[in-house]
C-alpha cells in the first residue's frame, strides 16, 4: 500500500487590494494539490496548519479543492487551523474526528490533535491525558504491525528545531513512557516546523514535512512486506514557485524559510520491517 503526507499548507485570505495576489493564490493551491492528489496513493495525509487562520472561507475554499477529487484525505489539526473558530465548528467543515486510528493492510494509522484551541500566545502542541491513554491503547493494540502516527507537533527534541519552545510538544508531556511500548518498526510523522526532517530513536523514526510555500513538495510512502520507503517527490515548475513567494510575501505570521529543504538524508529513507522473531529474539 501506499499514503502520500503534505506539511503546512497555509491556505489563506488574502488581500483583494493587492493586485494579482487572488489569481495567484488559486493558481499556486490549485496546481499544487493537483500534483499532491494526482499522486496515486490509498491516503492523502495532511500534517496541519492546512490553512492559515482557520476561518470559515479558508476552510471551506480549501475543502472544495480537495473534496472535488476522488481521494481519501485525512487531516490532523494545527494551530493555524484553529485560530479563528472552536475546534468543534472546524470539525463540522471538515467532516473529520478529532483524534483517531484506522487499519489499513497490515498497518495501523492513528491520527492526533496536538493544536491548542484558539490560543494565540502559545503555538506550541499539547495533549491531553484522555487522548494519550487512548494512544498508548493504540500503541499496545498494534503489536507487532507497523504503526504510523500523525501529528502536526514534533514530539520534543526529535526532529529538527523541536527543542526550541514552542516548536514541539509540551516536553512536559511524557509521551516516551507511550511510545517506548511499541514492538516493531513505527513511524512519526509532523508539521509545524517549517523544515525537513528525518531522526531516527529506537524502533522510531521522525519524519518532518516542510511547509508546501517554502518547497513545493511531498512525501510518498510504499509499504512492502519487507520495509517502509519514504521517499520525497518535488515539483519543479519555476512559475509554481514564483506564485509561492508572492502569496506568502502579503501573509501575517508567516515567515519564508531558507533551510526549509534539508539534506538528502532528511527527506528520503527504507526501514526495514521486522519479523515477530526478531522482534522476540
Amino acid at each position: 500500500m501506499k499514503f502520500a503526507v503534505i506539511g503546512d499548507l497555509h491556505f489563506p485570505e488574502v488581500d483583494p487590494s493587492v493586485e494579482g495576489l487572488e489569481e495567484a493564490k488559486w493558481d499556486f493551491y490549485r496546481s499544487f494539490l493537483d500534483h499532491f492528489l494526482g499522486n496515486e496513493a490509498d491516503l492523502h495525509i495532511s500534517l496541519g496548519d492546512l490553512t492559515h487562520y482557520g476561518t470559515k472561507d479558508e476552510l471551506e475554499e480549501v475543502y472544495q479543492i480537495i473534496n472535488s477529487k476522488d481521494r481519501h484525505f485525512y487531516h490532523v489539526l494545527g494551530n493555524h487551523d484553529l485560530y479563528a473558530q472552536s475546534i468543534e465548528n472546524v470539525l463540522k467543515i471538515t467532516g473529520q474526528p478529532l483524534y483517531h486510528t484506522i487499519a489499513k493492510g497490515n498497518a495501523v494509522f492513528a491520527f492526533l490533535n496536538t493544536a491548542k484551541e484558539m490560543d494565540y500566545e502559545d503555538w506550541g502542541g499539547s495533549i491531553n491525558q484522555e487522548q494519550l491513554a487512548w494512544l498508548e491503547e493504540v500503541v499496545e493494540a498494534s503489536g507487532t504491525k507497523p504503526l504510523f502516527v500523525f501529528g502536526h507537533h514534533p514530539i520534543y527534541n526529535t526532529t529538527s528545531r523541536s527543542d526550541m519552545d514552542k516548536l514541539s510538544i509540551d516536553p512536559n508531556i511524557d509521551i516516551w513512557r507511550v511510545l517506548e511500548k511499541k514492538k516493531g518498526q513505527a513511524v512519526y510523522f509532523n508539521g509545524h516546523n517549517h523544515q525537513n526532517s528525518i531522526v531516527h530513536k529506537d524502533n522510531w523514526t521522525f519524519v518532518q514535512v516542510a511547509a508546501c510555500l517554502d518547497e513545493q513538495a511531498w512525501r510518498a510512502v510504499e509499504l512492502t512486506d519487507n520495509h517502509i520507503i519514504i521517499t520525497h517527490h518535488k515539483v519543479s515548475n519555476p512559475q509554481l514557485s514564483e506564485q509561492a513567494a508572492f502569496v506568502s510575501k502579503h501573509m501575517n505570521y508567516f515567515h519564508p524559510f531558507s533551510e526549509a529543504s534539508g539534506t538528502e538524508k532528511d527527506v528520503q529513507c527504507v526501514l526495514p520491517i521486522h519479523t515477530v522473531s526478531e522482534i522476540t529474539s
